[in-house]
């Protein structure tokens, strides 16, 4: 193991050239770009054996992806924002199929207005197109969840997409320390490839076909039931993953400090960094506040989210998004969430971060300060003076 100074992106990549794809179809887009090119220098110099495609649009890259999963390889592609939408209509074909693909998502806003910088609107526009997603928060978590993200979507019994996600330049070009494994100990955490779902001329299978409503039902419950299958295969595989690399991560939910809060900011990626800050500072003058992060949003984290919430007052949901005309996305998950366990406490929405917009510690303690006192409102965009 060496340890290296890396942007997010270059951690991500890293982790990648460890998990051996053998087919990488890449389109650059900011600020994914740095992903795909390191990866090409990979290729180029011979330190990953891959087949390179640099197709001519995200669609495309999507689309080969596919067509070679079909094949029963292990692939990877990347993008953002327009991207990521331009790749819509692929994602469906990905999940129906079972199509255990790897893709790094550079979260950032989406036109119009034009903007490169980062929010979470893209990714989590598409929550509902049967791709596993998870969200990092630093680079070390990015380069982890590259192996990790090949481990469980393999698994036989997941056989679904993946989507990570990293903040765009927040975390995609900010440079931190980062432990980047040994070959050697990638190939023991993650083994070759094998899947009988591809195509294959000794044992012919049907793959694509149409299905009417009398099955097609048959086969989204299916596929539902893959999803779910990750509640059990993420705890196995973040166990063998501290066995060999040493370290150790907390499941689908990371909660700090929650254990007696009585008020609780819940979001994800890389803006939790500042709310355990904050979180901190409030400790010390005797406030009793915590933080949750989500590191996955799909499957949603519902029985781990309402455990650690169980001593909760009062909770804020802050995103990088809005579902326009009604509320933020990852807050209407987690309302549901907290209805279906009848827990009695406040919830409120605070949007933040779009487009990039800083968010700052005042605001955190803004967040907190309404959670104290009680609001009338449940929707709050920080900044806007709402």
């Amino acid at each position: 193991m060496s340890t290296e100074f890396l942007s997010g992106d270059e951690a991500f990549a890293e982790g990648v050239r460890l998990a051996r794809p053998d087919v990488i179809s890449a389109y650059p887009i900011t600020p994914q770009t740095v992903v795909v090119e390191r990866l090409s220098e990979m290729v180029a110099d011979g330190s990953l054996d891959a087949t390179y495609l640099h197709v001519e649009s995200e669609h495309s890259a999507l689309s080969a992806a596919i067509g070679a999963s079909t094949t029963g390889v292990r692939t990877f592609t990347a993008t953002s924002s327009q991207g990521l939408l331009y790749m819509a209509e692929g994602l469906t074909y990905a999940s129906g199929g079972g199509f255990p693909i790897v893709m790094m998502n550079a979260n950032r806003s989406t036109a119009l207005p034009w903007n490169i910088y980062g929010d979470q609107r893209d990714a989590l526009s598409l929550l509902d197109h049967g791709w596993i997603q998870a969200y990092a928060v630093d680079a070390q978590e990015a380069l982890d969840l590259a192996l990790m993200a090949y481990r469980i979507a393999e698994d036989e019994r997941v056989m679904t997409p993946f989507m990570v996600n990293l903040d765009g330049f927040a975390l995609t070009h900010t440079y931190e320390t980062v432990e980047v494994p040994t070959q050697e100990d990638a190939d023991r955490f993650l083994p070759p490839y094998q899947t009988t779902n591809r195509f294959d001329l000794e044992h012919p299978v049907s793959i694509g076909f149409s299905a009417g409503p009398d099955t097609n039902d048959i086969f989204k419950y299916r596929e539902h039931e893959r999803m779910m299958q990750v509640f059990d295969v993420l705890p196995q595989a973040e166990e063998e993953f501290a066995e060999v690399f040493g370290r150790r991560y907390p499941g689908v939910v990371d909660p700090y400090r929650c254990d007696d809060a009585e008020f609780v900011i819940i979001t994800l990626g890389t803006v939790a960094g500042l709310v355990h800050d904050v979180v901190d500072r409030l400790r010390e003058a005797g406030t009793k506040v915590g933080c949750l992060r989500l590191r996955y949003l799909r499957p949603f984290p519902t029985e781990a989210l309402v455990e650690a919430l169980d001593d909760a007052k009062a909770v804020a949901v802050l995103e990088k998004d809005i579902s326009f005309g009604h509320t933020g996305t990852v807050f209407a998950d987690v309302s549901t969430a907290l209805q279906g366990a009848h827990l009695d406490l406040e919830a409120y929405n605070f949007i933040g971060g779009l487009g990039g917009r800083d968010i700052n510690a005042a605001d955190i303690e803004t967040i907190f300060t309404t959670l104290q006192r009680g609001d009338t409102d449940t929707l709050h965009f920080l900044g806007m003076g709402a």
